[in-house]
């Protein structure tokens, strides 16, 4: 006899499921454990000063900022170029640069200018430099037309006018390498590689000289460049015969050779001082 189902009695737990199901299961739950624990280990790590590991920085080329700081702009580098006070300042080789010899053929300079002066007859010249050296005509040009537009200069105090042109000269200043220099300026005297001269129709001037001074002038190159253009461009206009020194403390006459020595003199460029003056000595036979 069977007895009826007790209404209190537990129901039949449900059958197994299949091994497979339990076994991807048990996969997933690893999974799924291993990516936590990986992801609060990382922003442990990140969070906690010196953490180890390897970071972005370690990467060659990577630039890491830290997340709450933001990286300041980096300076850019607009300071203006300065003039050039060195040998070099109008556009010439370095002194240690500057060749002996030349080809003997000239660049002209493709720079023309106003009349500068108050009287006198007008030289319109040009300037050319020896092709092979490291000099710009045309910058040579204009420091040439700024000596001679100098109120210290002839040409202020009635002298001469003058007038930098590109072509059809009456007069040309030549910078030309020592020994080109010495072959244009034998039909006046030996200048030993080492002086500048004037010409029929010009003026040679020394490359050594313009680039590198005189050792006896108490001044950088580039004024030195003032006394070469002042003196040659003197013989020019009626100035023949040197000068002397006038006395021990006083400016040498820019007529004066002062590259052979200022015998006490002052170092001078300018044939005239500021306030006019004539600066004379006595005559050098």
């Amino acid at each position: 006899m069977q007895h009826p189902q007790h209404p209190h009695s537990h129901p039949q737990p449900p059958p197994h499921p299949p091994r497979s199901r339990r076994r991807r299961s048990r996969v997933l739950l690893l999974v799924g454990a291993l990516l936590g624990a990986a992801l609060l280990g990382g922003i442990a790590l990140a969070q906690w000063p010196g953490g180890g590991g390897r970071t972005p920085a370690a990467e060659p080329g990577n630039i890491v900022a830290s997340p709450m700081e933001e990286r300041p702009p980096q300076p850019v580098d607009a300071a203006p170029l300065q003039p050039s006070q060195s040998p070099g300042a109008s556009g010439s080789p370095k002194a240690d640069a500057v060749p002996q010899s030349g080809p003997g053929t000239f660049t002209s300079a493709k720079a023309s200018g106003k009349v500068v002066g108050t009287g006198g007859p007008l030289r319109r010249y040009q300037v050319q430099v020896e092709d092979g050296v490291d000099l710009s005509a045309k910058q040579a040009a204009l420091d040439i037309q700024a000596i001679l537009s100098d109120p210290r200069s002839w040409a202020a105090h009635g002298k001469g006018r003058f007038q930098l042109v590109a072509g059809g000269a009456d007069v040309v200043i030549k910078i030309a390498t020592p020994k080109t220099t010495d072959r244009l300026c034998a039909v006046n005297g030996d200048t030993g590689g080492e002086l500048n001269c004037e010409v029929t129709g010009g003026v040679i001037v020394n490359l050594k000289r313009w680039v590198t001074g005189s050792p006896q002038y108490d001044g950088p190159p580039a004024e030195y460049r003032h006394l070469i253009i002042n003196h040659e461009i003197g013989h020019m206009i009626g100035y023949h015969q040197h000068m002397a020194c006038p006395g021990a403390g006083k400016p040498a006459p820019v007529m004066m050779q002062q590259i052979k020595g200022l015998n006490g003199c002052k170092s001078n460029a300018w044939p005239y001082t500021s306030g006019g003056t004539f600066v004379t000595g006595p005559s050098v036979p």
